[in-house]
């Protein structure tokens, strides 16, 4: 198998931060995303200064983890400014995902085992992170959604605290829907559609560059419809539905960075999922700390945030029908 990563960070969690992007990579977060190497520290500092001002939100004020939002933002003061504070008002306002994630933890751990979700080595011939979801693997009676979601959650936050280049080039998700039933799509409601893109829209510091879907039964128009309702404009036109052709799935995700159960060369499902089952543990002391950040809304100055405020569903999705 190749390499996950191969512009993991050198150095992590804390301290001065050192650049590991390749010359072409650095070249690209000057074009694409408005980074100046000289100025890289003074807007760092800029947002170190500004969160110490907040007296709602407790952060991390590391190097890395501001800088990762200001790439999220094509370094816009102020677009970091806001995305940090929604990051963690979603986190602190979504306990059911961002508490007890210890990768240890039994039920936590039998979830990862089924590798749900797998970001893939390496990345693809536009330099992006292809993450592969196996969505009709689990059994819905077994597993709650929030418990799937949890995992989603401490596998993408792995990712990004370790892999330098995927705020430069973004990432590209793959759904397989083998497997997918009904009882998959009842599970997953509109408020669990809502939930998810608000996060990950608006909280997280991503940079989505496609969402691909392959072996769709059914059952999957009525989930992806839904949760196609709550997606920004840029993002639904950046939607494929490649039914079972992988042939159409090879045009946008090229086939040499898939698993050899999908016709690549890179790797396999198992040594994939082990290896991330080696990562979150080795990161497990960063998913407890991780815990001890987000905000305190009693003291926000102004209006203090909910969830119905952040997460609240129209009426009309309100009861998911299926006909």
């Amino acid at each position: 198998m190749k390499a996950q990563a191969s512009s993991c960070r050198g150095t992590m969690g804390g301290g001065e931060y050192v650049c590991t992007l390749s010359e072409e990579l650095q070249q690209r977060a000057k074009e694409e995303i408005n980074e100046d190497p000289e100025r890289r520290a003074q807007d760092i500092e800029h947002i170190r200064d500004w969160l110490k001002h907040q007296p709602h939100i407790k952060a991390r004020t590391d190097d890395w983890t501001i800088l990762r939002f200001l790439r999220g933002c094509k370094f816009s003061l102020e677009r970091t400014k806001e995305k940090l504070d929604m990051y963690y008002t979603c986190k602190t306002l979504c306990p059911e995902w961002y508490k007890n994630r210890d990768p240890q933890d039994k039920k936590l751990r039998s979830i990862l085992e089924l590798g749900v979700m797998l970001p893939l080595p390496g990345y693809d011939h536009m330099g992006r992170k292809v993450i592969l979801g196996r969505w009709g693997i689990y059994d819905p009676k077994e597993v709650s959604m929030d418990d799937l979601l949890k995992m989603g959650s401490v596998i993408f936050d792995v990712l990004l605290e370790e892999d330098e280049q995927i705020g430069i080039t973004g990432e590209v998700m793959m759904g397989d829907c083998t497997g997918l039933t009904l009882s998959h799509a009842v599970a997953f409601t509109p408020a669990h559609a809502k939930k998810s893109l608000v996060i990950w829209q608006e909280g997280y510091p991503v940079r989505p560059k496609g969402l691909n879907y392959i072996n769709t039964p059914a059952a999957f128009d009525t989930v992806f419809n839904i949760f196609k309702s709550f997606m920004k404009e840029k993002m639904k036109r950046r939607v494929h539905i490649h039914g079972s052709d992988l042939e159409s799935l090879y045009k946008e995700v090229p086939k040499e960075v898939l698993p050899v159960e999908y016709g690549g060369t890179n790797g396999t499902i198992e040594e994939i999922k082990k290896y991330w089952l080696d990562r979150v543990d080795a990161r497990r002391d960063w998913l407890l700390d991780d815990e001890n950040y987000g905000v305190d809304e009693s003291k926000r100055p102004g209006k203090a945030k909910t969830s119905a405020d952040l997460f609240g569903i129209e009426g009309s999705f309100r009861k998911l029908t299926v006909d």
